[in-house]
């Protein structure tokens, strides 16, 4: 448990993600974090599968008493425990870009002959959902929780981001994440600032929060795709310094998993310090 002192505070649990955190909880490749924000519960993603509701239960959480699900972007690892969660509360509004609902793959190299191109969008039966919002673009949910989107990119995408596409007919094009949007709690003078995966690049995510608020969030929770499954080439040790040398001019504390990678964050924590943690399968954060 990570624990920051103060008068009203953020309850954050995350339900799964790839590494092994508390006994007896699943981990799996995904992303889904239990919120509790003031009156509010909330799911923001929800895996891969249902696996993330039988973690859920392991940590004697309630998901019958979730009002609200947000869907940060298009994608089966954080979307697949939708469906099962639909079977057991038929009333949570789930948010989600109405982009998200779009066809998104993955290149997995010709070395993958006729299974190259990989479908990693969500199960298309989640749309017909009756507690579904589709939303284009930024979105008040209710008093201290917000949703936002990327307008203007201000630096590159992350490297790791080449491979992902989307279908238009016949072609593929490289996915512009227009499908991704983050959430903002908040809760008395606090503002944390939530990501799936923040494909669209966490420095431009942080630049655009600063354009919106008009200062930088106290908390960020979010992986920052940086992950891959061969060994990073010295531009891209460079490029993940870089952004470990920008965030930690931030007077925010981050907390990162899922697709960041433990490699990614060995090299960032080395910049960052104390000022940068890993939130592990189970793990809780207070704020």
């Amino acid at each position: 448990m990570f624990v920051k002192a103060g008068k009203k505070t953020v309850r954050i649990v995350n339900l799964i993600e790839n590494t092994e955190g508390k006994a007896g909880c699943i981990s799996a490749h995904g992303l889904s974090f239990y919120i509790e924000s003031g009156d509010r519960k909330i799911l923001m993603d929800l895996g891969p599968s249902e696996d993330t509701l039988k973690n859920a239960k392991t940590l004697g959480i309630d998901l019958g008493a979730v009002d609200t699900v947000i869907l940060s972007h298009g994608h089966y690892d954080h979307s697949g425990g939708i469906l099962p969660f639909a079977e057991i509360n038929n009333h949570a509004g789930i948010y989600m870009q109405a982009l998200a609902t779009g066809d998104y793959y993955a290149d997995d190299g010709p070395d993958a002959g006729d299974e190259r191109f990989r479908y990693i969008g969500i199960d298309k039966s989640i749309r017909d959902l009756k507690q579904v919002k589709l939303i284009d673009g930024d979105c008040k949910i209710s008093e201290g929780i917000e949703l936002f989107t990327i307008k203007n990119r201000t630096h590159e995408l992350p490297f790791t981001n080449k491979r992902l596409l989307i279908k238009t007919g016949d072609e593929f094009v490289r996915d512009d994440f227009k499908h991704e949007h983050f959430t903002v709690l908040t809760e008395g003078d606090k503002k944390v600032l939530m990501g799936g995966c923040a494909h669209n690049g966490i420095l431009s995510i942080m630049d655009a929060f600063l354009a919106k608020y008009g200062k930088a969030p106290d908390s960020v929770i979010s992986g920052f795709h940086l992950m891959k499954k061969t060994p990073y080439r010295d531009d891209q040790v460079k490029d993940i310094e870089e952004i470990a040398r920008e965030l930690v001019k931030y007077p925010t504390y981050f907390y990162t998993c899922h697709c960041t990678g433990v490699d990614a964050f060995d090299i960032m924590k080395e910049i960052m310090g104390d000022k940068l943690l890993y939130v592990h399968s189970g793990d809780e954060i207070i704020l």
